[in-house]
């Protein structure tokens, strides 16, 4: 008897004889899970249609779209008829129809499965028998869930994905909180200590700010960016919380605890508080 299921039991319409997988992967600069949280369109076309040297797709053929989310899980986020090809080498070489039969998967199928093969598009038929389906998402994938105050590290990526796209259970948290932060370039190493003490706003408009413009007007920062543009902020900055408080916590409370954080991880002398 059969227990799990796999993704050709949620698919069986398709002509799977006709039908390709494209495995997306991080490219080494970009995470296409990230980037679909962000943008999906720019996975479902730019993504699954890019083409190197060789030649992924045929008009007529149907694409389906994986994206690593990590290890060995992928989720689904589209499945194209191929219906132009366009000739471009190093660009996306193809235009698709999206099938609406199975709109309701898109970005809620997670998959596992065990990729041991370089090349990033394959015949459906050699590996739809291992594509074990181990998750339904309740609604479209939209990025990391919250996962407590004490254990929030996000890359830059993943705090616009947050902002932009206002991740209700993100959004929940932060927006009523204040706060100690810290900021870490994973380049040099340096440090910066922050707070969001209600008068600079709550800890949720403080990182909207470094997401609008990667200094929050820190003057050290402010001149970091000058220095070496927003797109150095943009690959390695994270944020995490070092300490959170609910609204009623003074500003002069969370101002001592700023600058004993300051002091203990030497950010004044080592980092980019000035």
């Amino acid at each position: 008897m059969k227990n799990k299921i796999n993704l050709i039991d949620l698919i069986k319409n398709l002509n799977v004889k006709n039908t390709k997988i494209k495995f997306n992967l991080n490219n080494g600069h970009d995470d296409p899970i990230d980037l679909y949280a962000n943008n999906p369109r720019l996975i479902n076309n730019q993504w699954l249609f890019w083409r190197t040297q060789t030649r992924n797709f045929r008009v007529g053929q149907t694409a389906i779209c994986l994206v690593r989310m990590s290890g060995k899980f992928w989720l689904l986020t589209t499945i194209k008829q191929v219906t132009h090809e366009l000739g471009v080498t190093n660009g996306i070489n193809y235009e698709g129809q999206e099938l609406e039969e199975y709109s309701g998967l898109y970005g809620r199928v997670v998959i596992k499965y065990h990729k041991s093969f370089k090349s990033s598009t394959v015949n459906a038929l050699t590996v739809l028998d291992d594509l074990e389906v181990v998750q339904i998402l309740p609604s479209t994938f939209e990025g990391k869930d919250f996962p407590g105050y004490d254990k929030v590290r996000l890359s830059y990526k993943e705090l616009k994905t947050i902002v932009d796209r206002d991740k209700r259970d993100w959004v929940a948290a932060l927006q009523s909180q204040k706060a100690v932060y810290l900021i870490n370039d994973k380049s040099t190493g340096k440090m910066y200590v922050g707070s969001a003490t209600g008068d600079n706003g709550m800890l949720l408009q403080r990182w909207r700010n470094y997401v609008s413009n990667g200094h929050g007007g820190n003057k050290d920062l402010v001149d970091l960016v000058a220095q070496k543009g927003f797109e150095y902020v943009i690959n390695n900055f994270t944020y995490s919380i070092l300490e959170n408080y609910n609204s009623r916590v003074g500003k002069d409370y969370i101002l001592q605890r700023e600058f004993w954080w300051m002091e203990t991880l030497g950010t004044k002398r080592f980092g980019y508080n000035n």
